[in-house]
């Protein structure tokens, strides 16, 4: 049996890059035929076949649901040959469903994994988040300080007026204090309509133009944007946030006890981790898959925590 560093390295370089391409491609089938469910179906299909090929002892964490509400790749689901190390997995086979169902950009097949024990085992509710990208000092954002505060933290630590300052804000109507805060300041303001692992993602590039991810989304998709922040240097916070007696009993059920806590980066992912995304559709970081004669394209980043390594990755594969 590999140790798990061992392993790790090997996965970094190929296996998690060909799970989240096998997803990837299988979504695209779907792109624009305004069938979210499908689409979502077909990338479950093809990332759980690609996992089941993999030497590991996986568990997957971060899923689809709960076993009755997933029929596959739900938490707690066991994936590989069950001979290897044991892998915590965290996924998200089409982040951006109604994206790829209504042929919009940024839809993602997403992956990430580290050594067991390793990823918060986040219940499937929401969660209040705040993201930068690296090069700031520790403790700059904070997830409990009002929006204006953050922008101007990062404004006088990038050495720039908050007029040049841009945050990714999920279009929701619960956000619009944190829109209109942020516009107040001059600040910029990218909306997206879904995929909010891929907003906090853009933090990570400075070629987005994205400073700040700020609001709420899925608590589940905020441990995956929390793989990715770990491999490049960023920060992030969040906090659960519970609708009703179910969500919370959902999360003490997990063993999550403190229903207030605020998790920091390494709360939500702390060991080695690995994070692999492959482009469904075009997207500001990854272009989609393409569909070529004899070929399917695609484009994929894989990254590791421990080296800080950020790879991209162009590939054909016969049809």
């Amino acid at each position: 049996m590999p140790a798990v560093e061992t392993y790790l390295d090997r996965v970094l370089t190929m296996e998690v890059g060909r799970c989240t391409e096998a997803a990837a491609i299988a979504a695209s089938t779907m792109i624009g035929r305004g069938d979210k469910e499908g689409a979502d179906q077909a990338a479950v299909t093809a990332l759980r076949e690609a996992f089941n090929k993999l030497e590991m002892d996986g568990t997957v964490v971060i899923g689809e649901g709960e076993r009755d509400e997933a029929p596959m790749l739900y938490i707690g689901e066991k994936v590989g040959t069950g001979k290897g190390p044991k892998i915590d997995i965290a996924l998200d086979p089409l982040e951006g469903t109604t994206l790829t169902a209504k042929a919009m950009s940024n839809a993602l097949a997403v992956v990430a994994m580290a050594q067991g024990g390793t990823l918060l085992h986040a219940p499937d509710v929401y969660m209040d988040k705040i993201a930068c990208g690296p090069g700031y000092p520790d403790g700059v954002i904070d997830l409990d300080a009002p929006v204006e505060d953050n922008i101007n933290a990062l404004a006088k630590e990038k050495g720039a007026p908050t007029s040049e300052i841009t945050l990714c804000i999920l279009d929701r109507e619960r956000h619009q204090p944190l829109i209109d805060g942020a516009r107040k300041m001059g600040s910029r303001v990218f909306l997206i309509p879904d995929g909010d692992v891929a907003g906090v993602f853009h933090t990570t590039e400075n070629s987005t133009g994205i400073d700040l991810y700020v609001g709420q989304g899925g608590a589940p998709e905020g441990v995956l944007a929390a793989a990715a922040l770990r491999c490049v240097g960023g920060q992030m916070q969040g906090r659960l946030v519970f609708r009703n007696d179910d969500e919370r009993a959902r999360a003490e059920r997990i063993g999550i006890a403190d229903l207030q806590r605020k998790y920091n980066l390494r709360d939500l992912a702390s060991g080695d981790v690995i994070f692999a995304a492959t482009g469904v559709t075009n997207g500001t970081m990854l272009d989609g898959v393409t569909w070529e004669p004899g070929f399917v394209g695609t484009h994929t980043v894989v990254m590791r925590s421990k080296t800080g390594t950020v790879r991209y990755i162009r590939a054909k594969t016969k049809r």
